[in-house]
């Protein structure tokens, strides 16, 4: 039986899309599929959803973008990360870190 898919909470697209850009340039549809996979199937992001993101990353100067060759052979854009995304990325992991312990600490909370 394959895992149950979840949805992503406001603003956590964006720093998995710098996370999955900080690994290594990647074009578009790269970054849907390696979300897929390092999350073992559980998120999967729409390209409705993903394109969006990436012009808005692009736009706010945390991503830089070049066309190149596919694995393929067609034309995609590939991004990158630039210097002000990687401090982006520090900055929404220490946040999403800070969040998280939060959550856990109310649901092992005794009752």
């Amino acid at each position: 039986m394959p895992p149950e898919k979840s949805g992503l909470l406001q603003g956590t697209l964006d720093m998995l899309i710098l996370k999955v850009v900080a690994l290594g340039p990647i074009h578009g549809y790269g970054i849907s599929q390696r979300i897929r996979q390092i999350s073992q199937e559980v998120l999967q992001v729409q390209q409705g959803s993903l394109y969006p993101a990436l012009h808005r990353l692009q736009k706010r100067g945390w991503l830089h973008a070049a066309w190149g060759e596919s694995e393929n052979g067609r034309q995609a854009k590939f991004y990158s990360l630039s210097p002000k995304g990687r401090r982006q990325l520090a900055a929404e992991t220490s946040n999403w870190n800070r969040l998280a312990m939060a959550v856990m600490l109310i649901l092992e909370a005794a009752q």
